[in-house]
């Protein structure tokens, strides 16, 4: 880049010294328009979208070959392609830069982002998680609970189904008991005596 500059100075000068101080004015008669035009189109790169910078030059570039043609004539059109090489590395160098800016700008919203990912949203979630777990732990101690409540209730139940069942058994024997006594004892019948 420094030595392309330095060429291009340097060779301005040399056609400002064979063409006379006067180049200024013979250069601006003889060109109306710019040879050389700058564009900008977009790059997409991951996402982002990076200017570039392109130059393209007209056809009719060549017309003004005979410019300075009674003085230095070929000094200027040397000047000129120096210029040209220069535009070019400038122009470069400045859709590079740009694209440094802007994937810098970027890499910054970027990083921000996941700061806040990582220091706000994250923790956030973590807390509802560990919330919502420690709910669901309550509501599995409370089942737990209920559902020994519940067998501890049914085991109850079934105990005094069992005592009732053995306290009815134990009545419906003793009356059963009671009643063939009664009739053993009943005045009718005599029983033998027994000899021990």
């Amino acid at each position: 880049m420094g030595d392309i500059m330095k060429t291009s100075s340097f060779a301005l000068t040399e056609a400002k010294y064979v063409a006379g101080d006067n180049i200024k004015h013979v250069l601006l008669e003889n060109v109306r328009e710019a040879s050389l035009r700058v564009r900008l189109r977009q790059e997409n790169v991951a996402g982002v979208k990076l200017p570039k910078f392109e130059y393209t030059s007209d056809a009719d570039a060549n017309k003004n070959d005979l410019t300075g043609l009674a003085r230095g004539g070929q000094q200027v059109q040397h000047c000129r392609a120096a210029y040209i090489k220069a535009i070019e590395v400038l122009v470069e160098l400045a859709s590079l830069q740009t694209s440094f800016l802007t994937l810098d700008e970027v890499i910054k919203t970027t990083n921000r982002r996941v700061n806040a990912q990582e220091n706000v949203v994250k923790p956030r979630l973590e807390n509802t998680i560990s919330y919502i777990k420690g709910e669901l732990d309550e509501l599995e101690r409370e089942d737990f609970f209920g559902l020994k409540k519940i067998q501890g209730y049914k085991k109850r139940e079934i105990e005094k189904q069992m005592l009732l069942k053995k306290v009815e058994s134990n009545l419906t024997l003793h009356k059963a008991v009671s009643y063939n006594s009664s009739n053993l004892l009943a005045v009718g019948d005599k029983d033998e005596d027994i000899i021990f």
